[in-house]
Parts: C-alpha cells; sequence; structure tokens
C-alpha cells in the first residue's frame, strides 16, 4: 500500500461520479474505506441530481454535491467560488469530466486526482494514477479502488465489498400496502436503457408462468417509455403482475427495492440497488466483455447472477442476444428458490 499524500487527519474529501445508477452504487464502498482510513474526514459526493435520494441514504457520507446546480452557475467565477467554499483537500475524478476538472484546479483543490488515461486530467490533475478499466480483470468496484492510492488505501476483496455500501437511510415507501407480507415480493425489472443486453420478452413471460402466484407477487417496473413496451409484451398475457412503470420518481423507486424481497434484471441500475441493499438480486448477462459480470456482477450478500459460460462477441454491435437468451426462466426460478 502506497503512502498517502494527506497529512492532517479531517480531511475534506469530494468523491466525484457524474455518471448514472450502477456505477454511483459501486462507487459507494469508497466512502466507508475513506472513512476507515480517515475517521474524521468529511466526505461529499458529487453526482447528477437525481441521485441525491441514493447518495444521502449512504451513513458514511456527509453531503451532496449536484452537478446540474454547479455547471449552471451563471458565471465561471461563481463556480469556482462555489468549490472554493467546500474547502476541499482532495477531489476524486473518478469517472471524468472535464468541466469539473477544470473548475477542481482553479479553485486550487489542493490533490486532485485522476486516471493517467484522459489528456485534460494531464491539465488538471495533479495525482496521475495509471490504469485501464477494458483491459482489467478487476470487477468496476474495485477498479474504483485504483484512485484511492495516493490516499494509502488500497483495493479491498470483492467479498469484503459486499456489504460496504452503508445504504442505511433510505427514503419512507409511501405505498407499502401494495407489498404482499405472505408472499415473496419479487420485482422484474426487463428494460436496461441501453446499458446492457436483455432477456427476450418470451422468457419473461415464461418465468411469471412458472412462479408460484402462492409464493410469489410480482412487480413490474420502468420508466413511462417503457411501460409502453412492457404493458404490450408483458402485462398483456400476465395481468396479475402489478404495474410500476412511470409511477415512481426514483426517491421511490429506491424506497420499492429496499422494501421488496428481490429482483431480476439484466446489468443495470436497479439490479445494482437490489443487491446493494441485502435483497435477493438476479443478474443476467453476457460472456462479452465489458458488460460481463466479471467487471459488472451485483455486489451483495445476496446477490447473484447467470451467464453462459463460453468467450463471445456475437452481438458486441448490439442487436439480439444470443448468450443472454440462452439462460432459462428454469435457472432464474432455482436462485429464487435457493
Amino acid at each position: 500500500m502506497s503512502k498517502s499524500i494527506l497529512k492532517k487527519d479531517n480531511p475534506t474529501i469530494i468523491i466525484s461520479r457524474t455518471d448514472n445508477i450502477g456505477d454511483v452504487v459501486l462507487t459507494l464502498p469508497l466512502a466507508k474505506y475513506i472513512r476507515l482510513k480517515y475517521p474524521k474526514a468529511k466526505i461529499l459526493f458529487l453526482a447528477k441530481s437525481y441521485l441525491k435520494p441514493l447518495i444521502e441514504s449512504s451513513e458514511y457520507i456527509d453531503g451532496f454535491l449536484e452537478l446540474e446546480g454547479i455547471s449552471t452557475l451563471p458565471e465561471t467565477f461563481m463556480q469556482i467560488d462555489f468549490f472554493k467554499t467546500l474547502k476541499a483537500d482532495v477531489i476524486i475524478h473518478v469517472f471524468p469530466n472535464i468541466e469539473m476538472g477544470l473548475l477542481a484546479r482553479k479553485a486550487g483543490i489542493a490533490y486532485r486526482i485522476g486516471t493517467s488515461h484522459r489528456s485534460y486530467h494531464w491539465l488538471y490533475c495533479n495525482k496521475l494514477v495509471n490504469f485501464s478499466r477494458k483491459r482489467s480483470s478487476l470487477h468496476e468496484a474495485q477498479l474504483n479502488f485504483k484512485l484511492l492510492a495516493p490516499l494509502g488505501i488500497g483495493i479491498p476483496e470483492l467479498t469484503e465489498l459486499k456489504t460496504a455500501f452503508g445504504l442505511t437511510r433510505i427514503p419512507e415507501f409511501k405505498e407499502e400496502n401494495v407489498l404482499d407480507k405472505n408472499r415473496f415480493n419479487l420485482i422484474i425489472h426487463p428494460k436496461s436503457r441501453g446499458s446492457g443486453r436483455e432477456w427476450d420478452w418470451e422468457h419473461y413471460n415464461r418465468l411469471v408462468e412458472i412462479l408460484s402466484q402462492e409464493k410469489f407477487k410480482l412487480f413490474v417496473t420502468g420508466t413511462e417509455e417503457e411501460g409502453k413496451v412492457i404493458r404490450e409484451k408483458l402485462l398483456k398475457n400476465h395481468p396479475e403482475v402489478t404495474d410500476m412503470t412511470g409511477k415512481q420518481d426514483f426517491a421511490q423507486l429506491l424506497a420499492f427495492i429496499s422494501k421488496a424481497d428481490g429482483l431480476v434484471a439484466s446489468g443495470t441500475g436497479p439490479l445494482h440497488l437490489a443487491a446493494a441493499m441485502g435483497k435477493r438480486a438476479i443478474g443476467l448477462f453476457p460472456p462479452m466483455k465489458p458488460i460481463h459480470p466479471g467487471r459488472w456482477a451485483p455486489l451483495g450478500p445476496n446477490a447473484s447472477f447467470l451467464v453462459l459460460d463460453k468467450k463471445c462477441t456475437d452481438c458486441k454491435k448490439g442487436g439480439t442476444c444470443s448468450c443472454i437468451n440462452s439462460i432459462t426462466a428454469e435457472q432464474v426460478k432455482e436462485l429464487l428458490l435457493r
């Protein structure tokens, strides 16, 4: 483990991850290990505004910084002044963002950590870490820890990270009456918004058919736009499935998943949320890098995944994925019943 660049035991540290749900979920463990190394640290998390309920649910994070709020400040000097008021000692650019990189440098944040694989980081960061996500065999959650090396923090074992999210402050779920205390409340999240390959509808229909209605209460989630397809492809055949598409904002989706018992999805944000909250999260993956489970498997004490054991690049440019469709509904059912 490298020596820490920090000389003080109460630093203010910004974690910047400005992409989407699954990526941010798998970045949350950084806050726990920073807290373990620096118990008196103030830890701030910079992310997209819609993710505020997630960030504020982590017991290891002291404050949320809204990307859009900073980006839309009327003058550049106001953006710089905002960063200065934070009195941050460190900013960790987990997801490279050229605008935030420039502002952090101009604000005079002492230590600015980023990957050496972004050319603008050579201008805006003063602590460069050399690694490649695409070529690494590490899980995404472990790769994030590469950027903590300047703080004297190493890479934990994957098993340690399964309980490192700290999601103990989940918003209250306002619709608990939809849940059935006598059955396993299972969420099906069939769409991925392009973040992964998707199981065909025939498999989701088959899964609904073979899960006992006495044991399972089924829900389907997604955006309102996705709901149009879901109603045509799944709910028309199975009206017993409760349609939750387009009915919840992100805070309520987070709360809903926290109250459910399990979730089935491809490699998408809600899968990682469910896993991090200890639910029976089952991920459906293709064996193709970089979207394979070696990189993106759900992490949690009750999470698992299914993937065909072969090397394949047939659907690299999109389209139907025969590998993910080789996974059967019966295999999913078996994992749910374990």
